[in-house]
Protein backbone atom coordinates (compact mmCIF):
# COMPACT_ATOMS: atom_id res chain seq x y z
CA UNK A 1 0.00 0.00 0.00
CA UNK A 2 1.15 3.74 -0.69
CA UNK A 3 0.46 6.58 1.59
CA UNK A 4 -0.90 9.91 0.05
CA UNK A 5 1.20 13.02 0.88
CA UNK A 6 -0.63 15.72 0.24
CA UNK A 7 -0.86 19.52 1.94
CA UNK A 8 -2.75 22.40 0.24
CA UNK A 9 -5.86 23.97 -0.29
CA UNK A 10 -8.17 22.84 -3.19
CA UNK A 11 -11.68 24.36 -4.64
CA UNK A 12 -14.01 21.70 -6.13
CA UNK A 13 -17.62 22.72 -6.57
CA UNK A 14 -16.96 25.94 -5.02
CA UNK A 15 -16.10 24.71 -1.41
CA UNK A 16 -12.35 25.37 -0.31
CA UNK A 17 -11.23 22.11 1.39
CA UNK A 18 -8.04 21.49 3.58
CA UNK A 19 -6.14 18.55 2.66
CA UNK A 20 -4.09 17.47 5.54
CA UNK A 21 0.01 16.68 5.50
CA UNK A 22 1.85 13.38 5.28
CA UNK A 23 1.07 11.89 8.84
CA UNK A 24 -2.73 12.86 8.97
CA UNK A 25 -3.79 11.36 5.94
CA UNK A 26 -3.81 7.97 4.56
CA UNK A 27 -5.72 6.28 2.25
CA UNK A 28 -5.24 2.92 0.77
CA UNK A 29 -6.40 1.41 -2.09
CA UNK A 30 -7.35 -2.06 -2.44
CA UNK A 31 -8.14 -4.17 -6.21
CA UNK A 32 -7.52 -7.70 -6.76
CA UNK A 33 -6.27 -6.05 -10.57
CA UNK A 34 -5.05 -2.42 -9.66
CA UNK A 35 -2.47 -1.02 -7.12
CA UNK A 36 -2.51 2.95 -7.99
CA UNK A 37 -0.73 5.77 -6.14
CA UNK A 38 -2.85 9.03 -6.70
CA UNK A 39 -0.69 12.28 -6.59
CA UNK A 40 -1.75 15.77 -5.36
CA UNK A 41 -2.29 17.45 -9.04
CA UNK A 42 -4.93 14.69 -10.18
CA UNK A 43 -6.88 14.61 -6.60
CA UNK A 44 -7.59 18.73 -7.66
CA UNK A 45 -9.75 17.15 -10.68
CA UNK A 46 -11.84 15.20 -8.53
CA UNK A 47 -15.13 16.82 -9.24
CA UNK A 48 -18.08 13.95 -8.32
CA UNK A 49 -17.02 13.51 -5.06
CA UNK A 50 -14.93 15.51 -1.83
CA UNK A 51 -13.18 14.25 0.94
CA UNK A 52 -11.18 15.43 4.05
CA UNK A 53 -9.42 13.15 6.18
CA UNK A 54 -8.17 14.76 9.63
CA UNK A 55 -8.00 11.53 11.50
CA UNK A 56 -4.73 9.76 12.38
CA UNK A 57 -5.96 6.28 11.41
CA UNK A 58 -7.33 4.82 8.01
CA UNK A 59 -10.78 4.93 6.85
CA UNK A 60 -12.35 1.60 6.28
CA UNK A 61 -15.76 2.72 3.88
CA UNK A 62 -13.00 5.33 1.90
CA UNK A 63 -10.91 2.03 1.27
CA UNK A 64 -13.95 -0.20 -0.19
CA UNK A 65 -15.17 3.36 -2.12
CA UNK A 66 -12.80 5.02 -3.59
CA UNK A 67 -12.77 3.36 -6.38
CA UNK A 68 -16.46 3.38 -7.43
CA UNK A 69 -16.27 7.41 -6.48
CA UNK A 70 -13.65 8.00 -8.95
CA UNK A 71 -15.02 7.65 -12.30
CA UNK A 72 -12.18 8.25 -14.51
CA UNK A 73 -10.44 5.16 -12.80
CA UNK A 74 -10.29 1.96 -14.34
CA UNK A 75 -10.02 -1.41 -12.86
CA UNK A 76 -9.84 -3.69 -15.14
CA UNK A 77 -7.04 -4.14 -17.03
CA UNK A 78 -7.88 -4.73 -20.68
CA UNK A 79 -10.72 -1.81 -20.73
CA UNK A 80 -9.54 1.71 -21.21
CA UNK A 81 -11.30 4.19 -19.17
CA UNK A 82 -9.46 7.48 -19.91
CA UNK A 83 -11.41 10.46 -19.50
CA UNK A 84 -11.30 11.25 -23.17
CA UNK A 85 -12.36 7.61 -24.36
CA UNK A 86 -14.20 4.11 -22.93
CA UNK A 87 -13.08 1.51 -25.07
CA UNK A 88 -11.39 -1.61 -25.11
CA UNK A 89 -7.71 -1.83 -25.35
CA UNK A 90 -6.68 -4.02 -28.47
CA UNK A 91 -3.18 -5.21 -29.86
CA UNK A 92 -3.74 -4.63 -33.96
CA UNK A 93 -2.41 -1.64 -35.32
CA UNK A 94 -5.36 -0.40 -37.95
CA UNK A 95 -6.42 2.52 -38.73
CA UNK A 96 -9.86 3.14 -38.92
CA UNK A 97 -10.52 4.24 -42.63
CA UNK A 98 -14.20 5.42 -43.89
CA UNK A 99 -14.32 3.10 -46.95
CA UNK A 100 -14.83 0.62 -44.47
CA UNK A 101 -17.72 1.79 -43.29
CA UNK A 102 -21.01 1.55 -45.61
CA UNK A 103 -22.43 4.67 -46.21
CA UNK A 104 -25.85 5.87 -44.01
CA UNK A 105 -28.73 5.33 -46.19
CA UNK A 106 -31.49 8.15 -46.98
CA UNK A 107 -34.72 7.73 -45.48
CA UNK A 108 -37.98 8.11 -47.61
CA UNK A 109 -41.44 7.11 -47.69
CA UNK A 110 -42.32 7.27 -51.28
CA UNK A 111 -40.64 6.90 -54.68
CA UNK A 112 -40.75 9.29 -57.57
CA UNK A 113 -43.85 8.62 -58.62
CA UNK A 114 -44.97 9.29 -55.51
CA UNK A 115 -45.93 5.60 -53.94
CA UNK A 116 -45.71 4.82 -50.17
CA UNK A 117 -43.24 2.22 -49.87
CA UNK A 118 -43.97 1.07 -46.43
CA UNK A 119 -47.57 2.19 -45.74
CA UNK A 120 -46.26 2.07 -41.86
CA UNK A 121 -44.33 5.59 -42.41
CA UNK A 122 -47.11 7.00 -44.31
CA UNK A 123 -47.85 10.04 -41.37
CA UNK A 124 -51.58 9.37 -42.99
CA UNK A 125 -52.14 13.40 -42.08
CA UNK A 126 -55.37 14.86 -42.95
CA UNK A 127 -56.67 16.01 -46.17
CA UNK A 128 -56.08 19.83 -45.35
CA UNK A 129 -53.24 19.89 -44.15
CA UNK A 130 -51.92 18.08 -46.64
CA UNK A 131 -53.13 20.01 -49.56
CA UNK A 132 -51.80 23.09 -46.86
CA UNK A 133 -48.47 21.84 -47.57
CA UNK A 134 -48.54 21.15 -51.72
CA UNK A 135 -50.38 24.72 -52.11
CA UNK A 136 -47.48 26.31 -49.83
CA UNK A 137 -45.05 24.34 -51.96
CA UNK A 138 -46.67 25.76 -55.59
CA UNK A 139 -47.31 29.50 -53.89
CA UNK A 140 -43.96 29.56 -53.51
CA UNK A 141 -42.99 29.03 -56.95
CA UNK A 142 -44.24 30.94 -58.21
CA UNK A 143 -43.27 34.17 -55.88
CA UNK A 144 -39.46 32.31 -56.84
CA UNK A 145 -40.40 33.05 -60.72
CA UNK A 146 -42.01 36.92 -60.89
CA UNK A 147 -39.26 38.33 -58.14
CA UNK A 148 -36.57 36.11 -60.07
CA UNK A 149 -37.96 37.86 -63.26
CA UNK A 150 -38.02 41.20 -61.28
CA UNK A 151 -34.57 41.50 -60.34
CA UNK A 152 -33.28 40.42 -64.38
CA UNK A 153 -35.30 43.59 -65.22
CA UNK A 154 -33.54 45.68 -62.50
CA UNK A 155 -36.99 46.04 -60.36
CA UNK A 156 -34.80 44.61 -57.29
CA UNK A 157 -31.35 44.19 -56.76
CA UNK A 158 -30.63 40.52 -55.66
CA UNK A 159 -32.52 37.35 -55.46
CA UNK A 160 -32.07 33.80 -54.50
CA UNK A 161 -34.88 30.88 -55.90
CA UNK A 162 -35.93 27.86 -54.13
CA UNK A 163 -36.42 25.65 -56.91
CA UNK A 164 -36.07 22.31 -56.31
CA UNK A 165 -35.79 22.84 -52.32
CA UNK A 166 -39.66 23.26 -51.10
CA UNK A 167 -40.19 20.22 -50.11
CA UNK A 168 -37.36 21.16 -47.29
CA UNK A 169 -39.22 23.61 -46.49
CA UNK A 170 -42.62 22.23 -45.84
CA UNK A 171 -42.15 19.03 -44.68
CA UNK A 172 -39.48 20.14 -41.86
CA UNK A 173 -42.09 23.44 -40.72
CA UNK A 174 -45.26 21.45 -40.59
CA UNK A 175 -43.56 19.35 -38.24
CA UNK A 176 -42.87 21.41 -35.94
CA UNK A 177 -44.99 24.33 -33.78
CA UNK A 178 -45.31 27.64 -34.97
CA UNK A 179 -43.92 29.05 -31.61
CA UNK A 180 -40.67 26.83 -31.83
CA UNK A 181 -37.62 29.53 -33.34
CA UNK A 182 -36.31 29.26 -36.33
CA UNK A 183 -32.82 29.92 -37.96
CA UNK A 184 -32.47 30.61 -41.16
CA UNK A 185 -29.79 30.71 -43.73
CA UNK A 186 -31.09 32.03 -47.12
CA UNK A 187 -33.59 29.89 -48.82
CA UNK A 188 -36.24 28.73 -46.53
CA UNK A 189 -39.15 31.28 -47.88
CA UNK A 190 -41.45 28.43 -47.29
CA UNK A 191 -41.15 28.15 -43.68
CA UNK A 192 -42.31 31.98 -43.37
CA UNK A 193 -45.38 30.86 -45.56
CA UNK A 194 -45.91 27.99 -43.90
CA UNK A 195 -45.95 30.01 -40.30
CA UNK A 196 -48.43 32.37 -42.03
CA UNK A 197 -46.06 34.74 -43.43
CA UNK A 198 -47.71 36.71 -45.91
CA UNK A 199 -46.59 37.03 -49.18
CA UNK A 200 -46.74 40.87 -49.39
CA UNK A 201 -43.88 41.12 -46.48
CA UNK A 202 -41.60 38.81 -48.29
CA UNK A 203 -42.40 40.98 -51.32
CA UNK A 204 -41.84 44.02 -49.30
CA UNK A 205 -38.69 42.76 -47.95
CA UNK A 206 -36.92 42.09 -51.63
CA UNK A 207 -38.01 45.48 -52.59
CA UNK A 208 -37.59 47.31 -49.48
CA UNK A 209 -40.59 49.60 -49.67
CA UNK A 210 -42.05 51.51 -46.63
CA UNK A 211 -44.03 47.96 -45.41
CA UNK A 212 -40.68 46.23 -45.13
CA UNK A 213 -40.27 45.19 -41.33
CA UNK A 214 -36.86 46.10 -42.18
CA UNK A 215 -37.16 49.28 -43.02
CA UNK A 216 -35.20 48.82 -46.00
CA UNK A 217 -31.91 47.79 -44.68
CA UNK A 218 -31.08 44.32 -45.06
CA UNK A 219 -30.66 43.31 -48.81
CA UNK A 220 -32.96 41.23 -50.74
CA UNK A 221 -34.19 37.41 -49.11
CA UNK A 222 -32.67 38.60 -45.79
CA UNK A 223 -35.71 37.64 -44.08
CA UNK A 224 -36.91 38.37 -40.26
CA UNK A 225 -40.68 38.54 -38.08
CA UNK A 226 -40.31 38.54 -34.12
CA UNK A 227 -44.11 37.35 -34.39
CA UNK A 228 -43.59 34.01 -36.36
CA UNK A 229 -40.49 33.38 -34.34
CA UNK A 230 -38.16 33.53 -37.59
CA UNK A 231 -34.70 35.18 -36.43
CA UNK A 232 -33.34 37.46 -39.36
CA UNK A 233 -31.47 36.41 -41.89
CA UNK A 234 -27.76 37.22 -42.07
CA UNK A 235 -25.43 36.89 -45.08
CA UNK A 236 -22.81 35.24 -43.58
CA UNK A 237 -22.28 31.19 -43.62
CA UNK A 238 -23.00 29.39 -40.58
CA UNK A 239 -23.05 32.50 -38.23
CA UNK A 240 -26.44 31.26 -37.33
CA UNK A 241 -25.81 28.21 -35.91
CA UNK A 242 -24.30 28.40 -32.21
CA UNK A 243 -26.68 31.58 -31.79
CA UNK A 244 -29.57 28.83 -32.82
CA UNK A 245 -27.91 26.54 -29.97
CA UNK A 246 -27.50 29.46 -27.46
CA UNK A 247 -31.44 30.29 -27.82
CA UNK A 248 -31.77 26.04 -27.42
CA UNK A 249 -30.07 26.09 -24.66
CA UNK A 250 -31.78 29.62 -22.73
CA UNK A 251 -34.93 27.49 -23.88
CA UNK A 252 -33.84 24.64 -21.44
CA UNK A 253 -32.70 26.22 -18.71
CA UNK A 254 -35.92 28.49 -18.76
CA UNK A 255 -37.87 25.05 -18.80
CA UNK A 256 -39.67 26.30 -22.15
CA UNK A 257 -41.24 23.16 -23.78
CA UNK A 258 -39.78 25.12 -27.22
CA UNK A 259 -37.14 23.59 -29.33
CA UNK A 260 -34.68 25.46 -31.76
CA UNK A 261 -34.15 24.44 -36.29
CA UNK A 262 -31.31 26.00 -37.30
CA UNK A 263 -31.55 25.46 -41.33
CA UNK A 264 -28.13 25.66 -43.23
CA UNK A 265 -26.49 24.24 -46.72
CA UNK A 266 -23.76 21.63 -47.01
CA UNK A 267 -21.45 24.84 -48.12
CA UNK A 268 -22.06 26.33 -44.64
CA UNK A 269 -20.76 22.69 -42.91
CA UNK A 270 -17.37 23.82 -43.86
CA UNK A 271 -17.66 26.49 -41.99
CA UNK A 272 -15.66 27.17 -38.17
CA UNK A 273 -18.76 28.08 -36.45
CA UNK A 274 -21.13 24.77 -37.73
CA UNK A 275 -18.22 22.76 -36.28
CA UNK A 276 -18.46 24.96 -32.85
CA UNK A 277 -22.38 24.66 -32.89
CA UNK A 278 -22.36 21.00 -32.88
CA UNK A 279 -19.94 20.73 -30.44
CA UNK A 280 -21.47 23.51 -27.94
CA UNK A 281 -24.91 21.61 -28.55
CA UNK A 282 -23.55 18.47 -27.37
CA UNK A 283 -22.15 19.23 -24.55
CA UNK A 284 -24.50 21.49 -23.41
CA UNK A 285 -27.47 19.18 -24.67
CA UNK A 286 -29.24 21.79 -26.17
CA UNK A 287 -32.73 20.94 -27.71
CA UNK A 288 -31.51 22.05 -31.53
CA UNK A 289 -32.56 20.64 -34.59
CA UNK A 290 -29.50 20.83 -37.27
CA UNK A 291 -31.20 20.66 -40.59
CA UNK A 292 -29.06 20.68 -43.28
CA UNK A 293 -29.90 21.22 -47.02
CA UNK A 294 -27.44 19.23 -48.83
CA UNK A 295 -27.94 20.54 -52.31
CA UNK A 296 -24.98 19.30 -53.86
CA UNK A 297 -23.27 22.59 -54.84
CA UNK A 298 -22.96 25.26 -52.38
CA UNK A 299 -22.74 28.48 -54.02
CA UNK A 300 -20.67 27.02 -56.61
CA UNK A 301 -18.39 24.06 -55.64
CA UNK A 302 -19.81 20.64 -56.36
CA UNK A 303 -19.74 18.28 -52.80
CA UNK A 304 -16.85 16.00 -54.21
CA UNK A 305 -14.73 18.96 -54.18
CA UNK A 306 -16.68 20.19 -50.40
CA UNK A 307 -15.41 17.10 -48.49
CA UNK A 308 -14.68 13.55 -48.17
CA UNK A 309 -16.21 11.00 -46.52
CA UNK A 310 -19.61 10.40 -46.21
CA UNK A 311 -21.42 13.75 -46.38
CA UNK A 312 -22.06 15.62 -43.35
CA UNK A 313 -24.64 13.29 -41.33
CA UNK A 314 -21.54 11.35 -40.69
CA UNK A 315 -20.10 14.02 -38.64
CA UNK A 316 -23.22 14.00 -36.10
CA UNK A 317 -22.33 10.77 -34.41
CA UNK A 318 -18.49 12.03 -33.95
CA UNK A 319 -20.09 14.75 -31.62
CA UNK A 320 -22.40 12.86 -30.02
CA UNK A 321 -25.54 13.54 -31.70
CA UNK A 322 -28.47 11.64 -32.86
CA UNK A 323 -28.31 11.89 -37.08
CA UNK A 324 -30.04 11.20 -39.78
CA UNK A 325 -30.19 11.57 -43.68
CA UNK A 326 -33.36 11.91 -45.49
CA UNK A 327 -34.38 12.09 -49.00
CA UNK A 328 -35.52 16.18 -48.47
CA UNK A 329 -37.65 15.47 -52.41
CA UNK A 330 -40.11 13.39 -49.88
CA UNK A 331 -41.83 15.55 -48.12
CA UNK A 332 -43.89 13.08 -45.59
CA UNK A 333 -40.11 11.33 -45.22
CA UNK A 334 -38.58 15.32 -44.06
CA UNK A 335 -41.96 15.78 -42.25
CA UNK A 336 -41.86 12.35 -40.37
CA UNK A 337 -37.86 12.97 -39.86
CA UNK A 338 -38.13 16.52 -38.38
CA UNK A 339 -41.05 15.06 -35.90
CA UNK A 340 -39.39 12.37 -34.56
CA UNK A 341 -36.15 14.86 -34.18
CA UNK A 342 -38.39 17.10 -32.50
CA UNK A 343 -39.83 14.21 -29.96
CA UNK A 344 -35.76 13.58 -28.87
CA UNK A 345 -34.68 17.39 -28.38
CA UNK A 346 -38.05 17.64 -26.20
CA UNK A 347 -37.53 14.08 -24.34
CA UNK A 348 -34.31 13.39 -24.07
CA UNK A 349 -32.85 17.16 -24.23
CA UNK A 350 -30.63 16.33 -27.26
CA UNK A 351 -29.84 18.22 -29.92
CA UNK A 352 -29.80 16.30 -33.62
CA UNK A 353 -28.76 16.48 -37.30
CA UNK A 354 -30.60 16.37 -40.26
CA UNK A 355 -29.03 15.84 -43.62
CA UNK A 356 -31.63 16.24 -46.08
CA UNK A 357 -30.68 15.21 -49.51
CA UNK A 358 -32.33 17.93 -52.29
CA UNK A 359 -31.39 19.34 -55.59
CA UNK A 360 -30.81 23.16 -56.54
CA UNK A 361 -32.52 23.53 -59.63
CA UNK A 362 -31.99 27.60 -59.59
CA UNK A 363 -29.02 29.27 -59.92
CA UNK A 364 -27.42 29.96 -56.33
CA UNK A 365 -28.48 32.97 -56.51
CA UNK A 366 -28.96 36.14 -59.43
CA UNK A 367 -25.19 36.68 -59.14
CA UNK A 368 -24.35 33.37 -60.04
CA UNK A 369 -24.36 31.51 -63.23
CA UNK A 370 -25.01 27.74 -62.43
CA UNK A 371 -23.84 26.56 -66.35
CA UNK A 372 -20.53 27.17 -65.71
CA UNK A 373 -20.11 24.38 -62.98
CA UNK A 374 -23.09 21.85 -64.22
CA UNK A 375 -25.10 20.97 -67.34
CA UNK A 376 -28.17 22.50 -68.15
CA UNK A 377 -28.99 18.56 -69.02
CA UNK A 378 -28.23 17.72 -65.64
CA UNK A 379 -30.40 20.31 -64.30
CA UNK A 380 -33.19 19.48 -66.60
CA UNK A 381 -33.21 16.13 -65.41
CA UNK A 382 -33.93 16.81 -62.11
CA UNK A 383 -36.66 19.18 -62.91
CA UNK A 384 -38.20 16.66 -64.73
CA UNK A 385 -37.81 13.62 -63.17
CA UNK A 386 -37.88 14.41 -59.20
CA UNK A 387 -38.84 17.40 -58.29
CA UNK A 388 -40.77 17.50 -54.86
CA UNK A 389 -43.79 19.37 -55.90
CA UNK A 390 -44.58 16.97 -58.83
CA UNK A 391 -43.72 13.97 -56.57
CA UNK A 392 -45.82 14.95 -53.83
CA UNK A 393 -49.18 16.19 -56.28
CA UNK A 394 -48.92 12.63 -57.88
CA UNK A 395 -49.25 11.15 -53.94
CA UNK A 396 -52.60 13.37 -53.55
CA UNK A 397 -53.67 12.49 -57.24
CA UNK A 398 -53.26 8.75 -55.50
CA UNK A 399 -55.32 9.54 -52.49
CA UNK A 400 -57.84 11.34 -54.88
CA UNK A 401 -57.34 14.72 -53.06
CA UNK A 402 -55.99 16.39 -55.86
CA UNK A 403 -56.83 16.23 -59.81
CA UNK A 404 -56.48 18.46 -62.90
CA UNK A 405 -59.04 20.66 -62.11
CA UNK A 406 -58.00 21.96 -59.03
CA UNK A 407 -54.45 21.93 -60.22
CA UNK A 408 -55.85 24.63 -63.27
CA UNK A 409 -57.74 26.44 -60.39
CA UNK A 410 -54.95 26.71 -57.99
CA UNK A 411 -52.31 27.98 -60.24
CA UNK A 412 -54.71 30.96 -61.42
CA UNK A 413 -55.21 31.88 -58.04
CA UNK A 414 -51.71 31.28 -56.66
CA UNK A 415 -50.58 33.37 -59.47
CA UNK A 416 -53.33 36.05 -58.52
CA UNK A 417 -52.11 36.27 -55.25
CA UNK A 418 -48.62 36.81 -55.92
CA UNK A 419 -49.01 39.51 -58.50
CA UNK A 420 -51.43 41.01 -56.67
CA UNK A 421 -48.22 41.30 -54.02
CA UNK A 422 -45.95 42.00 -57.02
CA UNK A 423 -48.34 45.04 -58.15
CA UNK A 424 -48.72 46.73 -54.51
CA UNK A 425 -44.85 45.97 -53.65
CA UNK A 426 -44.08 48.44 -56.85
CA UNK A 427 -46.06 50.88 -56.26
CA UNK A 428 -45.24 51.11 -51.94
CA UNK A 429 -42.60 54.32 -51.62
CA UNK A 430 -39.56 53.61 -49.57
CA UNK A 431 -38.90 54.18 -46.19
CA UNK A 432 -38.50 57.86 -44.77
CA UNK A 433 -35.19 57.98 -45.41
CA UNK A 434 -34.77 59.73 -41.98
CA UNK A 435 -35.38 56.56 -40.45
CA UNK A 436 -31.92 55.50 -40.95
CA UNK A 437 -31.34 57.39 -37.89
CA UNK A 438 -33.20 55.00 -35.48
CA UNK A 439 -32.72 52.16 -33.90
CA UNK A 440 -28.97 52.22 -34.00
CA UNK A 441 -29.28 53.35 -30.09
CA UNK A 442 -32.28 53.45 -27.59
CA UNK A 443 -31.60 56.78 -27.39
CA UNK A 444 -30.07 58.87 -30.40
CA UNK A 445 -27.10 60.61 -29.17
CA UNK A 446 -26.10 63.80 -30.21
CA UNK A 447 -23.77 63.19 -32.94
CA UNK A 448 -26.77 61.15 -34.75
CA UNK A 449 -29.13 64.43 -34.34
CA UNK A 450 -26.95 66.79 -35.86
CA UNK A 451 -26.34 64.31 -38.93
CA UNK A 452 -29.97 63.80 -39.14
CA UNK A 453 -30.09 68.02 -38.66
CA UNK A 454 -27.36 68.28 -41.58
CA UNK A 455 -29.23 66.02 -43.88
CA UNK A 456 -32.64 68.06 -43.47
CA UNK A 457 -30.57 71.31 -44.10
CA UNK A 458 -29.15 69.94 -47.09
CA UNK A 459 -31.74 68.20 -49.20
CA UNK A 460 -33.70 71.19 -48.21
CA UNK A 461 -30.99 73.38 -50.04
CA UNK A 462 -30.26 70.58 -52.94
CA UNK A 463 -33.13 68.42 -52.52
CA UNK A 464 -34.13 69.10 -56.34
CA UNK A 465 -31.28 66.86 -57.19
CA UNK A 466 -32.31 63.73 -55.22
CA UNK A 467 -35.80 61.39 -55.64
CA UNK A 468 -37.35 62.17 -52.78
CA UNK A 469 -40.43 61.99 -53.77
CA UNK A 470 -39.51 58.00 -54.04
CA UNK A 471 -39.62 58.10 -49.93
CA UNK A 472 -42.15 58.16 -47.77
CA UNK A 473 -43.18 61.61 -46.46
CA UNK A 474 -44.07 62.37 -42.92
Amino acid sequence: MKMFKLCRNILINGSKFRILPTSNLGISINSDRIHQTFNSSFMTTIRRQTFCAESHHHQSKSEQTLLHELPNVSTIDNVAEFPGAKSKFVTDLHFFDPDDFENIPVYRVMNRNGQVLDEKQDPNLDKELMTKIYKGMTILNSMDRVLYESQRQGRISFYMTNYGEEGTHFGSAAAISNDDLAFGQYREAGVLIWRGFEIDKLMAQCYGNSEDLHKGRSMPVHYGTKDHCFVSISSPLSTQMPQAVGAAYAFKRQNQQRIVICYFGEGAASEGDFHAAMNFAATLSAPVIFFCRNNGYAISTPTHEQYRGDGIVCRGPAYGIPSIRVDGNDVLAVYNATLAAKKICLEQSRPVLIEAMTYRIGHHSTSDDSSAYRSVDEVRSWDEKDHPITRFRKYLEQKQWWDDDLEKSWKNESKRLVMTAFVKAEKLPKPNYMEMFEDVYDKMPESLIEQAQELKQHLKMYGGNYPISNFKQD
